[in-house]
């Protein structure tokens, strides 16, 4: 890190010439009829962003871009890379990132922490009554075919009940806002959710870049997640002092280096298939010092790869034994396994009434309306409209798997239609929606660029909800995918206070 702020101070000492360096300036920022993060459809500016702009139009263009290439520099000189496999071999990249800030303000960012709460409880409380009683099957609210259909359903779970009755120790909840300028949950990621290491790193970066405008501005922090990812991991150890862990497929997989990073930020090992065994009823590590018994596991594998004995039997990233030795409560896993069943898509769309069904509340935040073509009405209406409507598989994450039809051809939207007609469970569509926007640095220009929001939220004594969390941002003009794997980046999340 002490390299990484003297290539910032470098840039912030370097002398200025009027004659040859523009001014940057918003005053020729275009809204273009979304709903901008930044600035009012009449070009006012946002509670939040005063001063940022403020500050950042007392630099020019060669400055800021300047900074920008700094910020890009430090992500790889730190490794803060992630593989891509979609084209033909693997290719390290760094996340890309965009140093203008997303701010929200307090009000805002209160309710959204208040909606969220609301529903990981829910569904919380969804994925134990499948897995133990089902009266929510029972009861007709959810149909028991869609829960038994589901790819995440894991039967070996039923009559589970993982330590403290928390399935969902940590969730990446993703969030977008329509034209009107509301917020909409787009999906939910219980299993595996990834990407926190860049909120991490964004803000460090951030306050680097504009250190005078964060100290200014009143910043909620993030910095303490690793302490309380660590806290809310011995919480559901239900030992005192329990030995953590995280699992990791191993060096090639794509998140690899958050894995490491989060491991090194909470001072716990980072291990492999190679460096755990069940031995005695209970999951031991290898040391250099002999076995050394395992009480929780922050878990970056897949359901079906933790255990080859019960689920996946080819897998060889699994630890044998695993699962009966989680049954028996001698060992914790984050998150349980079986809550992929609530990252299915169609299952998504049953979330409102599944707030009604255990809460008897209405949504905070509401979902994004949303036809299930496994109902007949639904069915039709999407092959006939398909062309207007953004078709998702239920199971793909990363942007695979979807059709955005306005932008595809006429042979995508065919294929899809087959694809529907072969298997409607599989398949839910939406309305094309124009996400908001935020101002991007483009080439020495602020471009507005559309963006989501990834919130993270831990589960252990309580329900705590980072503030703030990543936003992702499709930097390819006109682009909705906001996937890093697609062309997405990130950019800083400011929550006030």
């Amino acid at each position: 890190m002490q390299m990484q702020s003297q290539t910032f101070s470098q840039i912030n000492s370097q002398p200025v010439d009027s004659a040859e360096n523009k001014a940057f300036t918003f005053t020729q920022y275009q809204t273009e009829g979304f709903h901008d993060e930044m600035f009012t459809i009449e070009g006012q500016i946002r509670p939040g962003y005063e001063v940022f702009r403020q500050r950042v139009e007392q630099l020019t263009r060669e400055e800021l871009m300047g900074r920008q290439h700094a910020a890009e520099r430090a992500l790889m000189s730190m490794g803060i890379t992630f593989n891509v496999y979609s084209e033909g071999e693997g290719t390290e990249r760094i996340m890309p990132i965009d140093i203008i800030p997303r701010i929200i303000p307090s009000a805002e960012w209160n309710r959204l922490e208040e909606g969220l709460i609301q529903r990981i409880t829910a569904l919380n409380l969804f994925i134990h009554d499948i897995y133990n009683e089902q009266h929510i099957l029972r009861d007709g609210v959810v149909p028991r075919d869609l829960i038994e259909s589901s790819k995440c359903f894991l039967e070996p779970c039923i009559g589970l009940k993982p330590p403290k009755d928390i399935w969902c120790h940590i969730t990446g909840t993703d969030l977008i806002r329509g034209d009107d300028g509301q917020f909409m949950v787009l999906e939910d990621n219980l299993r595996c959710p990834s990407v926190v290491s860049y909120m991490l790193e964004n803000r460090e970066l951030s306050k680097q870049t504009f250190p005078e405008v964060l100290a200014r501005t009143g910043v909620r922090p993030v910095s303490d997640y690793p302490t309380r990812l660590l806290q809310m991991l011995q919480h559901i150890a239900d030992r005192p002092d329990p030995t953590v862990v995280v699992l990791t497929p191993g060096i090639y997989n794509s998140a690899y280096f958050e894995h490491s990073y989060l491991a090194q930020q909470m001072g716990v090992e980072l291990v492999d298939a190679r460096d755990l065994v069940v031995s005695g009823g209970y999951v031991k590590m290898r040391t250099t010092k002999g076995f050394q018994t395992v009480d929780v596991i922050y878990r970056r594998i897949d359901d079906t790869f933790l255990d080859p004995k019960v689920f996946n039997p080819d897998s060889l990233i699994g630890i044998p034994g695993l699962f009966d030795v989680y049954k028996r409560g001698r060992v914790a896993l984050a998150n349980a396994p079986g809550t992929g069943v609530a990252d299915d898509k169609v299952i998504y769309a049953y979330v409102p009434r599944i707030i009604k069904y255990y809460l008897d509340q209405e949504p905070i935040i509401p979902n994004v309306q949303t036809f299930v073509c496994r109902e007949e009405s639904d069915y039709q209406y999407v092959l006939d409209n398909i062309e207007q409507l953004v078709v998702k598989e239920a199971n793909e994450a990363g942007g695979y798997g979807m059709l955005i039809g306005p932008k595809a051809t006429q042979a995508e939207h065919a294929l899809f239609r087959e694809k529907i007609k072969a298997n409607p469970r599989n398949y839910i569509a939406q309305p094309t929606i124009s996400l908001s926007r935020v101002p991007c640095l483009i080439d020495g220009q602020a471009e507005g660029r559309h963006v989501d929001l990834r919130p993270y939220i831990l589960y252990g004594d309580g329900i705590n909800v980072i503030p703030g969390g990543l936003t992702r941002v499709a930097l390819r003009k006109g682009s909705l995918v906001v996937n890093s794997s697609q062309g997405g980046g990130g950019k800083d999340t400011w929550v006030m206070y």
